[in-house]
């Protein structure tokens, strides 16, 4: 699968937000706030693929997602969809992109019009395309839509208090997927349901995803999650990525020490106390100051002075796996010894 011509190529991404300056920081000197979100990230997504993109809260997992499809415009980089520049789009021609590029949003109530039913959500984007050519013709694929995410077509005519959190995601799938799009950016879809109904909800994108051919970028900040989705996954740490390639190679071998982090942090049933920690401290920097050379060195256990001025490059470590540490050999070292 990972073989094929990319989907989607993602190439030095970089969004930032200016905060503008008042009046009191034009007359101090004081410099235009910046937050550096996204800073530099190439990553494929070949068709038919999952994509797993995993990180902390704050890490610019979301940003880059959402700056993927334009919904935030790309401070620079590019963005290319089955051949086509889609950061050089002008407007009528993205809007016709966005048919075949669409995102499940996080939380299943606020990305919902409390004051249109069901069937007036899912049925924009069939208006807004022009893909049905009658109100009836709109009612019957949107009916079809619904049944098709495990709900009933009597329920078009509620509005989304009238369901419950799993029932509300069910609904922003349908709404996501009604145009039939090729690519789905899935922004953490999952995470703000119960354990329970993120199994089904997981269980019915990987069934649609079959069904319908779906690429997806599936943003998590839960590695099982991941693991259990993925083909591929991509570890983002404060705006970049750190670490890139085939999910068990990874998950089995994290080359890069926020990953070995994420990857300690995960309960150990079968051979308790036997993985290596890497235990980290402090919280995640700010984007406004990102700390110089390596951005994870204010938490990695294992930094030197090297890691403090200068910036890791991203080396290739196994087939198709990359990771961006100064560090890659005496990290496969502490491995070895771990599986020894």
């Amino acid at each position: 699968m990972t073989g094929s011509a990319p989907l989607l190529e993602v190439d030095k991404l970089v969004k930032e937000y200016r905060g503008g300056r008042r009046l009191a920081d034009r007359l101090t000197g004081r410099p235009e706030t910046v937050v550096r979100a996204v800073t530099g990230v190439s990553l494929s997504i070949a068709r038919g693929e999952i994509v797993g993109l995993i990180g902390e809260s704050g890490c610019g997992k979301s940003t880059l997602g959402r700056s993927i499809l334009r919904l935030h415009e790309p401070t620079s980089g590019r963005v290319t969809f089955d051949g086509t520049d889609v950061t050089a789009l002008a407007a009528p021609a993205m809007k016709a992109m966005r048919r075949r590029m669409q995102i499940i949003f996080q939380d299943p109530y606020a990305s919902l019009n409390p004051r249109r039913t069901v069937g007036e959500i899912v049925g924009l984007p069939l208006r807004l395309h022009g893909l049905a050519r009658s109100p009836a013709e709109v009612r019957d694929l949107v009916a079809a839509m619904i049944e098709k995410v495990g709900l009933k077509s009597a329920h078009l005519d509620r509005y989304p208090h009238q369901f419950s959190g799993g029932q509300r995601q069910r609904i922003g799938i349908a709404r996501a997927l009604v145009s039939h799009p090729e690519f789905i950016v899935c922004d953490e879809p999952v995470s703000a349901l119960d354990v329970s109904i993120q199994a089904q909800i997981i269980q019915l994108l990987t069934d649609l995803k079959s069904e319908m051919g779906l690429t997806y970028l599936f943003i998590s900040h839960d590695i099982s999650v991941i693991g259990y989705l993925s083909d591929r996954v991509a570890v983002m740490y404060l705006g970049e990525l750190v670490e890139f390639g085939p999910v068990e190679d990874v998950l089995a071998r994290p080359r890069h020490p926020y990953t070995q982090s994420l990857m300690s942090a995960v309960p150990e049933v079968d051979r308790p106390g036997h993985r290596h920690r890497v235990r980290l401290e402090g919280d995640l920097p700010s984007p406004l100051a990102p700390p110089p050379g390596c951005r994870f060195h204010t938490r990695c256990p294992f930094a030197t002075d090297i890691c403090r001025r200068e910036a890791p490059r991203t080396e290739t470590v196994g087939p198709g796996h990359t990771a961006a540490c100064h560090r890659l050999s005496e990290n496969l070292s502490l491995l070895d010894e771990e599986q020894a």
